[in-house]
């Protein structure tokens, strides 16, 4: 009898690990997701707003380097250009955002944007992203 009760007491231990654990990776999902939207929504605030310093700062350091070796030009003439030229349009507000491990897209009413997490927050590896039916993105900004 004594065996019988233990062994219902290590299932349900293990019931309970797994209900906390799982719990826990819910709230770690949802901290990502938190973080991604923060990261985009403070993203168009400074497209918005014309602070090309910052938005040069979100960009992972891949979109950063293909966006200057495009534009031929340093990072905050070349977001100047891409804001110039509608290849990264004013985003509005959020709409929808996706986490996948380390990678997220938020959908806003007017861009989508692409994230990755790096070790010190999350960073915009593709911006000024439009859906094309049956096809990938067709992003304004990207990395390589």
């Amino acid at each position: 009898m004594n065996g019988s009760r233990y062994r219902h007491a290590a299932v349900r231990a293990a019931g309970l690990a797994l209900a906390v654990t799982g719990v826990g990776a819910c709230g770690a999902v949802e901290e990502r997701r938190d973080a991604a939207q923060a990261e985009a929504t403070r993203f168009a605030l400074d497209r918005d707003a014309g602070r090309h310093a910052l938005l040069c700062a979100a960009l992972a350091p891949g979109t950063r380097d293909e966006l200057e070796e495009t534009a031929r030009s340093g990072c905050r003439d070349a977001i100047r250009q891409a804001i110039e030229e509608d290849d990264l349009p004013a985003a509005g507000a959020v709409r929808a955002v996706d986490v996948w491990g380390d990678r997220a897209r938020v959908v806003l009413e007017g861009d989508t944007l692409f994230l990755s997490r790096f070790p010190g927050g999350w960073k915009v590896t593709a911006a000024g992203c439009e859906p094309r039916p049956d096809q990938p993105y067709r992003c304004g900004i990207k990395g390589g």
